[in-house]
């Protein structure tokens, strides 16, 4: 049976204690479903949720992925089990989010509204904490088109965890 990918999509600086709480309490909750994590590899809110993974009791060693902008391996947070060094810059945000099943966004700047915007294109599920600040919560409950319905916002942890196990069905 394959593993689902759930990637969180978030910010690397200027980031609430909140959405940094928010992100640990996911990156656990996603390897406690048996899921796999995947980031941007970076600090912030990337680096909350691997920190967060590594919490679980089914951490394995194996199920962290971070998918790197620079070519080296060293340039992930040190939470990371599986990391690939892209060597393509910002244009990776679009690996991150075509990797994933599901996307959450948490706060974030320019590079979390293109992560956003690359899953509303690429039809990945995406939703965002919308009480995390930045873009996630601007867009918590916005159409960016006429594609689809609105971005789904959430302020609760176990909500969308059971948004991601509905996602995951369909």
């Amino acid at each position: 049976m394959r593993k689902h990918i759930i990637s969180i999509l978030g910010g690397n600086s200027q980031v609430s204690d909140l959405a940094l709480k928010q992100a640990h309490a996911l990156g656990k909750a996603i390897i406690d479903q048996g899921w796999l994590l995947c980031t941007g590899g970076r600090a912030g809110i990337m680096e909350a949720a691997s920190k967060g993974a590594r919490t679980s009791d089914l951490w394995t060693g194996h199920q962290i992925l971070g998918v790197l902008p620079d070519g080296t391996h060293d340039a992930g947070n040190g939470y990371l089990d599986i990391v690939l060094p892209s060597g393509l810059g910002l244009t990776r945000n679009a690996l991150v989010v075509r990797f994933s099943d599901v996307c959450i966004a948490l706060s974030g700047g320019a590079g979390t509204l293109s992560e956003i915007a690359l899953a509303w294109q690429f039809e990945r599920p995406v939703a965002v904490m919308s009480k995390s600040g930045g873009w996630s919560e601007k867009l918590a409950n916005i159409a960016l088109d006429h594609r689809k319905p609105a971005i789904d916002g959430f302020e609760d942890v176990s909500q969308v965890i059971e948004w991601i196990k509905q996602k995951i069905e369909e």
